[in-house]
């Protein structure tokens, strides 16, 4: 220990080395370890201050004021410490031990776990590279299919067209060459039979456009369900949305409060006038009062997914407002219309009861806002007095639906007597 400590040290300074296996053999021949200090005396004494082992001279020099004893009256209480230190470094020995093993367990484990995830990863890539590789398969087959379909039916338009085509081509070569070169008598007397047969031709409809068109797309965030038990994405949209064919739905369409939050819906239809189970579109809707210029509404489009969207909006002023629908920059059906936008809902003053006479607790004086009178005064209930509506009502205004909004102007006292006007009957 003292070799391990640099020279310098005062306490090392002058400490004597000695190989371990020479002090054994010592220890076992019984000879006597001698003092560094003093080579002729033996070190028979113990310096508790120095804690080191000294002889005679030791204690009668530099040791003289330290507490010193024999080395075999303290050899017990020292030689005990030691050993429970060395108890106490057994332990920890043993605890680096079972973590340096549980260490190299674990890295094992870490290793041979690594290697089973890099087996699933391989596994999960070559199954969704196979599905993936099926899907497009799958999608190159629908994509064929869907071109020779529309194929089939242009060929078949076509050969129809043609062979109306040949036919009044025919018609009308001779019905020229009848004209330019047939004699009178001829003439008359295939005119019938010409006239027949060209009317016959130009009464044949037909459409004056392709039967099919090129509305071919790839959408690759759309999710096209399963393939292999992996989900996939990419989908052939051969159904294109109609700006033309779209419909508004709602009951605030053409109507709305001030200060409310109102609303209608879009829903998107094809070519076909089907409607479209996907969202996805450029919808772009416009909201300005046509008396102010620098009032507008700004909506909140939100879509479904499904082929609808909710168009919601809370007008801050009332007057007429022009609403504008447009799908992929083209207005829908029914756009641009007029919106109407009343002034905020008022509030019933009144109570809703099923008279004035009731209400006040048997004033004859009471008068019911609908006009109401007991001619001869209050002899019960008021449902038969004349102006008695026949049935529940609002006593502000009369109103008969309990839901309704009030037809009188905000009162200038809102307290419970002045619902009630007192009358001479």
């Amino acid at each position: 220990w003292c070799l391990l400590l640099p020279r310098r040290q005062k306490k090392t300074a002058s400490h004597a080395v000695t190989e371990l296996e020479n002090s054994k053999d010592c220890s076992q021949a019984g000879k006597p370890l001698l003092c560094p200090s003093h080579p002729t005396e033996e070190l028979q004494l113990f310096c508790e201050q120095c804690d080191q082992p000294v002889c005679r001279d030791c204690v009668l020099g530099r040791h003289r004021q330290h507490p010193c004893d024999f080395a075999g009256s303290v050899i017990h209480r020292h030689g005990d410490a030691l050993r429970q230190l060395l108890k106490s470094s057994q332990q920890h020995m043993d605890a680096l031990e079972d973590v340096l093993s549980q260490v190299d367990e674990m890295g094992s484990a870490v290793r041979t776990r690594a290697e089973a995830v890099a087996a699933e990863i391989c596994q999960f890539a070559r199954g969704y590279v196979k599905a993936i590789e099926e899907h497009r398969d799958r999608l190159l087959k629908q994509l064929e299919d869907l071109k020779v379909q529309k194929e089939n039916l242009l060929h078949l338009q076509k050969a129809q067209l043609q062979q109306l085509l040949l036919d009044m081509r025919t018609g009308v070569e001779f019905t020229e060459h009848l004209l330019t070169s047939g004699s009178d008598v001829e003439i008359l007397v295939t005119k019938g039979a010409v006239s027949s047969r060209l009317t016959k031709l130009n009464s044949v409809a037909y459409s004056t456009h392709p039967s099919v068109d090129d509305r071919i797309q790839f959408s690759p965030h759309e999710r096209a369900g399963q393939c292999c038990g992996y989900e996939v994405f990419g989908a052939i949209l051969d159904r294109v949305v109609d700006p033309a064919r779209c419909t508004l739905h709602g009951e605030d369409l053409h109507s709305a409060r001030q200060n409310q939050l109102s609303g209608f819906t879009l829903l998107c239809k094809d070519a076909t006038g089907e409607r479209m189970g996907r969202g996805g579109e450029a919808v772009r809707v416009t909201i300005t009062h046509k008396d102010k210029r620098d009032c507008a509404i700004k909506p909140t489009v939100c879509d479904n997914g499904d082929g609808t969207y909710c168009i919601s909006y809370s007008p801050e002023e009332p007057g007429l407002y022009a609403v504008c629908v447009c799908v992929k920059g083209q207005h829908v059906q029914g756009s641009p219309f007029t919106l109407v936008v009343k002034h905020k809902f008022r509030e019933h003053q009144g109570v809703f009861h099923c008279c004035t006479f009731c209400s006040s607790g048997g004033q004859k004086a009471a008068r019911c806002a609908c006009g109401g009178t007991m001619p001869g005064g209050y002899q019960g209930c008021g449902h038969g007095h004349k102006g008695h509506p026949g049935c529940h009502h609002w006593s502000c205004c009369g109103q008969v639906k309990e839901t309704s909004e009030c037809l009188c102007g905000p009162p200038s006292d809102t307290s419970q007597r002045s619902l009630l006007r007192t009358v001479a009957l």
